[in-house]
């Protein structure tokens, strides 16, 4: 359907807040352990991390992953754009309503 897609995506941006929430909590931590904690296979926490990292919010070092200093201004700015995102989501829901 129209949404399916849309749902399939904040499916997968959980996945990978789930995994930096983690990561927050306990890190260092690696794929290994994450997978255990979250009970998620080793290649979607590997896909997480790897998004987290091109997003500049955690850094990999020898003994797992880490939040980066810079990290905590780029969940801020996550915060913001879910702002603009719920906006969207009310508009949508109006419409769809007046359908």
């Amino acid at each position: 359907m129209v949404f399916r897609k849309l749902k399939a995506e904040a499916e997968i941006v959980l996945r990978h807040l789930e995994v930096l929430k983690t990561v927050m909590e306990k890190q260092p931590i690696g794929i290994f352990k994450l997978s255990d904690i979250l009970n998620m296979p080793k290649h979607r926490i590997r896909y997480s991390l790897r998004v987290l990292e091109q997003s500049g919010i955690i850094v990999p070092t020898q003994y797992g992953a880490m939040v980066r200093d810079e990290g905590y201004d780029k969940i801020e700015e996550m915060k913001g754009e879910l702002k603009e995102i719920k906006e969207l989501i009310n508009n949508i829901e109006e419409l769809l309503n007046k359908l």
